[in-house]
């Protein structure tokens, strides 16, 4: 198993955690701290560009299911933190790539 793999499951890990409101200090930090290394890491960043994107969209669609509508919206809420996160490493990577001679 790789970094990449391994940080991508903590920082999905730690936006379960925050989603559900275990308290985790300096929570937004270490979310996007964690995203920002699995983006650098990621090989598939249209995978993750799309990602970013669509659970942005659907994270405030989801606090009406009955009982667990605010959990779901918590976790789905961070993973978008995540998502976003790694989607801007990601693009600086790629254009740093792009512009290197």
């Amino acid at each position: 198993m790789n970094v990449g793999k391994i940080v991508t499951q903590l920082a999905v890990l730690a936006a379960v955690l925050v989603g559900v409101g275990v308290p985790i200090p300096e929570a937004g930090i270490v979310i996007a701290v964690l995203g920002g290394v699995a983006g650098y890491y990621s090989e598939d960043r249209q995978g993750l560009l799309i990602s970013a994107v669509a659970l942005s969209i659907v994270a405030g669609g989801l606090g009406a299911i009955p009982a667990v509508g605010g959990y779901i919206t918590g976790i789905v809420e961070a993973l978008a933190g995540v998502a976003a996160a790694g989607a801007v490493v990601s693009l600086l990577v790629a254009t740093f790539e792009k512009v290197k001679p």
